[in-house]
């Protein structure tokens, strides 16, 4: 038999079903956590974001009225979540990111090291490592919308469009978001070239805006 949708299953958890709930959060958790992870870089913030998001869904719930999909609105939450956490992170000078271990549903895109079998070429190796540990300070000095379009963008792999939604903004405030953040990448990545800089992220084309115009063009 197929699993209940998510309207059956919201119309349930909304009438107090707590096994109908239980189900949501088993759907959903590996999309939280992942997201949660991809943006804090720390496995423990990214549990405690994972905790508050779906406390604030269960409190929302009798609130949702299907104006838009469950996973919009879920990515909604975590993404304010999140916000709420880079801004107090705001004062800090450098955010230190957290190794990401195993689990194929919990790594997040973009996030798989070079191979490190014994053989591996080392240079490459530790290339990748200093690249993404370049990208990771570059990203925390964004700011925190700035860097959430940035990353449910090219991480999330989401368009324009649905970005919009989810940050409740227009898709002209997201594409300018989205400029500016890949303005301020260039600029602190403009000494990054070729396959090492593909290792840690989507590549920062130095004085030459092709690939950024081409991704927000996919809007």
């Amino acid at each position: 038999m197929a699993p209940p949708d998510d309207r059956a299953l919201i119309g349930r958890a909304q009438r107090g079903e707590g096994s109908a709930f239980e189900e949501l959060v088993r759907r959903y958790d590996g999309r939280v956590l992942r997201l949660a992870l991809r943006i804090v870089r720390s496995e423990d913030e990214a549990r405690d974001i994972y905790q508050e998001a779906f406390l604030r869904i269960h409190r929302a719930l009798g609130a949702f009225r299907h104006d838009s999909t469950l996973d919009t609105w879920i990515v909604r939450i975590v993404t304010n979540v999140c916000i709420d956490r880079l801004r107090r992170r705001a004062g800090r000078d450098t955010v230190v990111a957290s190794g990401v271990e195993g689990g194929g549903d919990r790594e997040p895109p973009g996030e798989r090291v070079a191979d490190q079998r014994p053989g591996a070429d080392p240079e490459r190796v530790l290339a990748g490592r200093e690249t993404r540990e370049r990208i990771d300070r570059a990203l925390a000095r964004l700011s925190p919308r700035e860097r959430m379009v940035f990353e449910l963008r090219h991480y999330e792999g989401l368009r324009l469009a649905a970005i919009a939604e989810i940050l409740e903004s227009t898709e002209e405030a997201a594409r300018q978001s989205l400029f500016r953040a890949h303005r301020e990448m260039r600029g602190m990545l403009r000494d990054l070239r070729g396959p090492a800089a593909r290792e840690g992220g989507p590549t920062i084309e130095p004085g030459g805006r092709r690939r950024a115009d081409a991704l927000e063009a996919g809007s």
